[in-house]
């Protein structure tokens, strides 16, 4: 088990390397710019760095329940949160009072781990449609399937879930909200739904602590560089970074990807960014990633297979293509996950549901159809800077270029790409900057 794991760590670190290496050898930033810039925002400051809304940062308890934990999520208006440890609280270490960091698709995608067997429970009886109660659908199915043990455990529990949005949810929802308009609220339907069925009303966060896009808690001090900032969330391949002082275990801030790709967007005036972010992207070496290394989904791919390959390679979105040249004709992200719980009609039937089934019923169903159906692209001919302002106007973390005469995917650009093509790791950076090695942290 210990070698297993210790393969496991390599493999990580090793990932991290190669990433950083391939983006050195592709970018075509001139070195000394490189090293210039690196070496101011090595001299910035942490708390120079916006305050998170509000001036506090969210944080929960390892206890809390999943349904406590979504309503946070839900009426904070985050997607990602702190995860404390009940055991350490007067602890003044934060490496003891700090689990790591909870992402909301890692609630839903383990929701859906069971959901092949929860939608034959669901589809073994009528009743799902009809509404009939959660514990006698799920019961059906479990019989119909033959399942027993942990198997039929998992069927019901989703089963539950399936059944409560098939019916009961639905019912309550009535006429005045869609189901994508609940998703893109984070969930209050979903919230309904994990609050008050079983097992999930009593199911703690902690039992999720392995789960997908659950993060290692790697913070930094108020007094620390922004280049430890970026560097953590580009090569180290963190969607966001806590921020400590020092001496105290209490959060600052909280600063994510997203928020520093919209911070670039505030440098537009300055000589240094401007002279970077007028030229194409293409004459930055951009897209790092080339057409051949973007994992992508056909139309007509399950969408199961969609999810599956963004939890295999811990990646956050795909292009939906078509043809033999990867035509691109539309976008899934991770978040889109959520849309399988709130519309019974895709959840019941996800087996057997395609991409372009799945990016049909939502975009038909929802008041903003180019959310899921239409996806963010640019060209090679693009300058960073536009790049860079779709990104942060957008809201989105990934946008696909495409072949200047026609739609191919030729690459992809995601905001770590972007925060990657200002810097580079100097030599022993972080073991010399936090006195023992961050790695040990980003691989537990």
């Amino acid at each position: 088990m210990a070698e297993a794991k210790t393969t496991e760590n390599t493999s990580k670190l090793a990932s991290y390397d190669a990433y950083f290496e391939m983006v050195q050898s592709r970018k075509k930033l001139p070195r000394n710019l490189q090293e210039t810039l690196t070496d101011a925002f090595a001299k910035i400051p942490v708390s120079s760095f916006p305050q998170v809304p509000g001036g506090k940062v969210i944080e929960i308890d390892a206890e809390t329940t999943i349904g406590d934990a979504v309503k946070i999520l839900s009426e904070s208006n985050i997607l990602s949160v702190p995860v404390k440890n009940p055991a350490a609280q007067n602890s003044s270490d934060w490496r003891e009072r700090y689990l790591g960091v909870l992402d909301y698709s890692a609630i839903v995608l383990w929701v859906l781990e069971g959901a092949e067997t929860a939608a034959a429970a669901l589809s073994a009886s009528s009743a799902a449609a009809a509404g009939v109660g959660a514990g006698s659908v799920g019961a059906l199915g479990a019989l119909a399937l033959g399942a027993t043990g942990p198997a039929a455990v998992a069927g019901l529990t989703v089963a539950a879930v399936g059944a409560a949005v098939a019916g009961g949810v639905a019912a309550d929802r009535g006429a005045g909200k869609d189901a994508p308009t609940a998703a893109d609220m984070l969930g209050e339907d979903f919230y309904k739904v994990i609050l008050q069925e079983e097992p999930f009303k009593s199911t703690k966060v902690s039992s999720i602590i392995k789960s997908y896009r659950w993060a290692p808690f790697v913070p930094v001090a108020t007094d620390s560089s922004m280049l430890s900032v970026l560097l953590l969330l580009s090569k180290y391949r963190l969607r966001n970074v806590p921020v400590i002082e020092r001496g105290s275990p209490f959060l600052k801030n909280f600063i994510t990807q997203s928020a520093v790709v919209r911070g670039l967007v505030g440098c537009k005036g300055r000589d240094w960014f401007d002279c970077i972010s007028a030229h194409p992207i293409s004459e930055l070496g951009l897209p790092y990633m080339s057409a051949d290394e973007v994992i992508s989904v056909r139309n007509d791919e399950l969408i199961l297979e969609a999810f599956k390959k963004m939890r295999d390679n811990n990646i956050g979105g795909l292009p939906v293509v078509e043809g033999p040249k990867k035509k691109i004709v539309g976008n899934v992200s991770i978040r889109d996950v959520r849309f399988l719980l709130l519309r019974p009609e895709l959840f019941s039937n996800f087996r057997q549901l395609t991409v372009t089934g799945f990016m049909n019923t939502v975009a038909s169903a929802t008041h903003d159809a180019t959310k899921v159906a239409t996806p963010i692209t640019c060209k090679l001919g693009s300058t960073l800077s536009s790049v860079i302002d779709t990104l942060a106007s957008k809201l989105v973390h990934r946008i696909y270029v495409t072949a200047e005469d026609d739609e191919d995917v030729v690459g992809v650009i995601t905001l770590r790409d972007v925060i990657s093509c200002f810097i580079y790791e100097p030599q022993n950076f972080f073991d010399n900057y936090f006195g023992f090695s961050a790695q040990e942290m980003l691989v537990k």
